[in-house]
């Protein structure tokens, strides 16, 4: 199986539903909707054009486009020639372009016409030949060349589920973005697991305005709805206002979202004269950072309805759940979703008893196999244990709860603090701090002291004056005094991506005001 006869399930139970009803919340691409079988039509009709552009199984197409249906279309247009898709970041400038077209090295690269002056300057300078580059904009002149060519399910190349559907590039926070290497069994395990895990179904209607780019926004949203048969309300972007217009109105009954999203829509409900109801809404879901507690407590304060936190990566897909039917506990990932396996080890690589913290392990058909063109990095990243089992590093800190089995993830392994030779982590002092009021946002990081090692320093974002003395005062009563900043240093934003985690790498070294 491979993910387009998955996908043929879906648009086979309802070809005359909407599959995508897109709207630019930016204005100028307006408003558009596809069924099923309309959305068919046109993979087929830009499939055609794929093959006389001389696009062959095995190629990689890259898509340095926003949130929009030419995206979706061009994406399984891809799978259907049996080309690899590499989703770009559109925040991606030119060093990172060049990074991934030269990685890549694909076949054909399809953006908008507010492209071009990027790719300029790189395409023929930093990128060799053999790159055919396409903008959507113009995609008439181009799709009318093909027009006439037959394309049908029978002219597909064979792909198996063990082949490549997708590269998608990490984000690159501690050097060059690696390219995850996705077959499609990879992406299978994590639709089919939460089509099952979130009771998926084919009357569901999803807002989306997360970046097709991203494993959530692509996977967990737009490859869900697809297998399902659901509707896609696709945005090009988060809007506070015709977020809550649409969730309110009974339009959707699922939204995923990460958490800076979640804090923008509680700082708007909170300032609303009247919170409206959302009756319809069956899920909201929120990954790819943390969620601070108090901001899942709020939400569900003001809508009564309670957010399911998960856990995922780019290289496995999704990993963890809160449960649909059961407690949603804040500041957990959950539990393991169907064939995802699990360990807490030491530093030594020594399986942890529950309740104590290590790095979190994983193994599944959800796992990815290697990094592209990356024999060593791949090496690196996964261990085998006694009865040859491998198993994916992750990177990420982690604790079981010894009586439920929920997981919460306590930071990233290179951002663990020791200091006096004490674990610090980074997401609980963050968490406590912005309990104070006044502290909106904060990111603790370690920076080097003479005395200790190490010492936790604190970026505080605020939205008024704090007194330093009342602030420490409140930090002494929550947290053992090691794990207190030991400097405070006030920002205006911490800098994010485009998912919303904190590039904790960029923040300004040396006192800010």
């Amino acid at each position: 199986m491979n993910l387009l006869t998955l996908f043929a399930i879906g648009r086979e139970r309802r070809p005359d539903k909407t599959a995508i009803e897109f709207k630019d919340t930016r204005g100028p691409l307006g408003a558009q909707e596809l069924t099923f079988s309309g959305l068919q039509r046109e993979v087929e009709r830009w499939a055609a054009a794929f093959v006389r552009m001389g696009v062959q199984k095995g190629d990689r197409v890259g898509l340095y486009l926003c949130n929009r249906p030419e995206f979706v279309i061009a994406y399984l247009a891809a799978l259907e020639v049996g080309a690899i898709m590499v989703p770009i970041n559109l925040r991606y400038r030119r060093r990172e372009l060049s990074h991934i077209l030269n990685d890549a090295e694909p076949a054909l690269l399809i953006i908008e016409d507010e492209h071009w002056p990027v790719l300029d300057e790189i395409v023929g300078i930093e990128i060799g030949p053999g790159l055919t580059v396409l903008s959507v904009d113009r995609s008439e002149s181009w799709l009318e060349e093909a027009d006439g060519k037959e394309w049908t399910s029978a002219s597909r190349p064979l792909t198996r589920g063990e082949e490549t559907a997708l590269i998608m590039y990490t984000s690159g926070t501690t050097g060059a973005s690696k390219g995850a290497v996705l077959t499609h069994n990879h992406v299978l395990a994590t639709v089919t697991g939460l089509l099952s895990a979130w009771a998926w179904q084919a009357d569901d209607v999803l807002l989306l305005p997360l970046p097709l780019f991203h494993t959530h926004g692509l996977v967990v949203g737009l490859h869900c709805a697809l297998a399902m048969g659901a509707t896609v309300r696709l945005r090009t972007g988060f809007d506070a206002t015709e977020t809550v217009k649409t969730l309110s109105s009974g339009a959707a009954t699922l939204f995923f979202a990460v958490p800076t999203i979640y804090t923008r829509l509680v700082d708007f409900l909170a300032e609303a004269e009247e919170v409206p109801s959302f009756a319809s809404m069956r899920l909201f879901c929120s990954g790819s950072a943390p969620l601070p507690a108090e901001i899942h407590n709020a939400f569900e304060r003001l809508t009564g309805k309670r957010i399911l936190e998960r856990y995922g990566m780019t290289e496995t897909g999704m990993n963890f759940s809160n449960p649909y039917a059961g407690p949603r506990v804040a500041g957990t990932v959950g539990t393991p979703l169907p064939g995802v396996f699990a360990r807490i080890v030491d530093a030594a690589g020594q399986d942890l008893p529950a309740g104590e913290e290590g790095e979190l392990l994983l193994r599944g058909s959800n796992v990815f196999d290697e990094y592209w063109r990356a024999p060593q990095k791949t090496a690196e990243s996964f261990v085998r244990d006694e009865l040859g089992n491998r198993w994916f590093l992750t990177g990420d800190l982690a604790r079981m709860d010894p009586l439920s089995g929920y997981v919460t993830l306590l930071g990233r392994r290179h951002e663990l603090i020791i200091s006096g030779g004490l674990n610090i982590y980074p997401r609980e002092v963050e968490e406590m701090l912005t309990t104070f009021p006044g502290i909106e946002e904060a990111a603790v990081v370690g920076e080097p002291d003479a005395e200790w090692g190490e010492a936790p320093v604190a970026y505080l974002v605020c939205s008024c004056e704090i007194d330093e003395v009342d602030l420490e005062r409140y930090c002494r009563g929550q947290l053992a005094s090691y794990k207190l900043p030991r400097r405070l240093r006030f920002v205006g934003a911490l800098p994010r991506n485009a998912m919303g985690k904190v590039q904790k790498h960029l923040l300004p070294r040396g006192d800010v005001e």
